[in-house]
């Protein structure tokens, strides 16, 4: 019988010294994982941590796990080789928003719409860091940085409304201060069979210092953010007093009281198939809406490495498991003989 030995944090902080900078959001996500990854009851050698470029793709060095430190925006391509191969581990990409937005887009999307069973923790900071502050994907119009001396005018992607709509099976977001929060979305995450997105807001304190303090200081907190729970009306305020209810095909932010309760707000059901108020939800922006945290879809999906696991054995039941000299040589076949003739079979 196998000895089942009990992990903790510390068996997953590697020897390596961390580099980012003191203060960096970045601490709270890896100390976040470190803290979830032990609690899975999933043999360490079974982990792998895969990055592409960037400030959050140093990573995989201080994680004690398998990993692989790829190049700019392939992280996810990496990761679904490895799954795709090794569909017994519990894969991981991290990512930042520069890395997930820009060149590794189109990676991304199709990781996700495929569900192949990865998780990627994507930190948000909104700008790019590692190479001294230039304005990303996620960077607000306006935002004045090395590249965008007057001011960004591009419109930013919105990470969630991006992935909810390449059929994400699993999205969610947190905030790197929120530590209980993050970790129980890790975890869910961890749980999720299929792709899993998470989206977590960081703050990078030398280049875009202060990027999310409109939700997360304390005298704003609660009236600036959201928390979904499942089960649970779409609820905040300091008092509880304010709530998000449909008007018509819009949402609205109604005062409770005088009539209008909880009764009337949305309850929340991340398990809902019709992603429609999942994606209406990531698009709520301040400062008409509160900023929602927490798991926006979480529906059952078959993962991609078991459905072509399973159409491997099918063909294998049928033709039986053959050779890589009987592939090459299956099909149509035209040899070139040396006047130029081809010749077919």
């Amino acid at each position: 019988m196998t000895e089942v030995v009990k992990l903790t944090k510390k068996d997953f902080q590697s020897d390596q010294e961390v580099r980012w900078c003191p203060g960096c959001g970045d601490y709270a996500i890896l100390s976040a994982i470190q803290t979830v990854l032990p609690t899975l009851g999933v043999p360490k050698e079974k982990f792998v941590v895969v990055s592409g470029i960037g400030c959050s793709s140093r990573f995989p060095y201080y994680m004690d796990t398998y990993g692989f430190h790829g190049i700019h925006g392939r992280a996810p391509g990496i990761a679904t080789g490895v799954k795709m191969a090794r569909p017994d581990l519990q894969v991981w990409v991290a990512t930042g928003d520069g890395d997930a937005m820009s060149i590794g887009g189109n990676h991304l999307i199709h990781l996700l719409r495929r569900n192949v069973g990865v998780k990627v923790v994507m930190f948000n900071n909104r700008i790019y860091g590692l190479t001294k502050g230039q304005y990303s994907p996620t960077s607000p119009v306006g935002k004045k940085t090395k590249s965008t001396p007057f001011g960004s005018v591009d419109t930013p992607f919105n990470p969630l409304a991006l992935v909810l709509g390449a059929g994400a099976s699993f999205v969610a977001r947190s905030v790197d201060v929120f530590q209980p929060h993050l970790r129980e979305v890790v975890a869910a995450a961890a749980a999720h069979e299929g792709s899993a997105f998470i989206e977590v807001y960081q703050n990078c304190n030398i280049f875009n210092d202060g990027a999310y303090t409109f939700m997360t200081d304390k005298p704003v907190r609660d009236e600036q953010g959201l928390t979904l729970e499942a089960g649970k009306p779409l609820v905040f305020g300091k008092g509880r007093d304010k709530g998000i209810r449909m008007n018509g095909t819009r949402l609205e932010v109604v005062a409770l009281g005088d009539g209008v309760t909880e009764d009337d707000c949305i309850v929340w059901d991340p398990t809902e198939e019709n992603p429609t108020l999942a994606f209406m939800l990531a698009q709520m922006l301040p400062p008409d809406f509160p900023t929602p945290i927490g798991i926006f879809r979480s529906v059952e999906q078959p993962a991609y490495e078991q459905v072509v696991a399973a159409q491997i054995e099918e063909q294998i039941e049928k033709t039986g498991k053959g050779t890589l000299e009987e592939l090459i040589y299956s099909g149509e076949l035209w040899s070139v003989a040396g006047d130029g003739s081809i010749k077919r079979g």
